[in-house]
């Protein structure tokens, strides 16, 4: 059995997915169905980056989505998909929505216009440059709840990353009164990180609410394949139980540890990393060894995953 699996923001670089552009007709024609949905020249942002909008969070989201989707459905016209035995689907926060669509369970352009809409709340959820995530290597996620817990921190862990990597989100104030006391506590390194708010955290418990309403107006369909959820790290197909989830999955976090050892609980063994960069298959490594990890960021990828099929 396969799972597939979707990356989040943070993957994003200047020309991501080009190769795919050029060379395959259905690659343009994702880029141009989404681009039509949300009326932005994502292509413009992503291949040449002039208006320096990529990293912007309102863009960054929709840019990585239309990146793995386009490589997504590359694959699918190229490799008889049947034969890769996919079981389930996940991706990593605005991944999961990747996921979700490529299981049915949202269509293409309701996924697009969602995370225009999530992109835009995230990044204006909060005071600008007033909160964000600092990533601490060297710590678990039970160490660092612990350390917040007894120290009364006013931070959250955001993103359980992997056994010696967790991200924590707050202001930049209750961080910054974070830094020692979780440096002094064990942790190798404290690192601030390039994003506009506090994601995965209740700062973004307004903006939480609003995507709500957003998703309630969505039909949601029964998945394909087996879906893990950032917020109960458990598999479903019911797609009732994919929506609350999902309507979660803002203000709570992304329980990736979990997510992969569930997988590994399942007994699932290969995971194809579909999307640009290879992040997800490093914290992976650092998870579990059980898995047999293929990455697709190139047009090279498909092609070395194609022969090895």
């Amino acid at each position: 059995m396969t799972a597939l699996l979707f990356p989040g923001q943070g993957s994003q670089y200047i020309g991501m997915t080009k190769d795919f552009h050029d060379e395959f007709s259905v690659a343009r024609e994702t880029f141009e169905k989404i681009e039509n949905s949300v009326k932005i020249n994502l292509r413009d942002i992503i291949f040449t980056n002039k208006s320096e909008l990529l990293n912007i969070t309102k863009y960054t989201q929709l840019a990585i989505y239309s990146s793995s989707m386009c490589i997504f459905n590359v694959l699918q016209n190229e490799i008889d998909i049947d034969k890769l035995l996919i079981k389930y689907s996940l991706g990593h926060s605005l991944g999961e929505y990747s996921a979700l669509t490529v299981s049915n369970v949202i269509s293409i352009e309701d996924c697009s216009m969602l995370l225009k809409k999530r992109g835009e709340l995230m990044q204006n959820a909060f005071k600008e440059n007033m909160s964000g995530m600092v990533a601490i290597i060297g710590l678990g996620c039970a160490k660092v709840e612990k350390i917040i817990t007894e120290n009364k921190l006013k931070v959250e862990v955001a993103n359980d990353n992997s056994p010696l990597q967790v991200v924590i989100s707050g202001t930049k104030e209750d961080l910054s009164k974070a830094e020692k006391v979780i440096i002094k506590n064990g942790a190798k390194k404290f690192i601030y990180l390039n994003v506009s708010s506090a994601f995965h955290s209740r700062l973004m418990k307004n903006a939480e609410e609003k995507m709500k309403l957003l998703l309630s107006k969505v039909n949601f369909q029964n998945s394909s394949y087996y879906i893990i959820s950032n917020f109960s790290a458990e598999e479903t197909k019911d797609s009732k139980i994919i929506y609350s989830n999902l309507t979660k999955q803002m203000s709570n976090k992304v329980r990736w540890v979990e997510s992969i050892n569930c997988l590994g609980n399942l007994n699932e063994s290969k995971i194809i990393e579909i999307g640009p960069g290879n992040v997800l298959s490093g914290l992976i490594r650092r998870i579990s060894n059980k898995f047999i990890l293929f990455n697709i960021n190139s047009v090279e990828d498909l092609y070395n995953f194609a022969n090895e099929v």
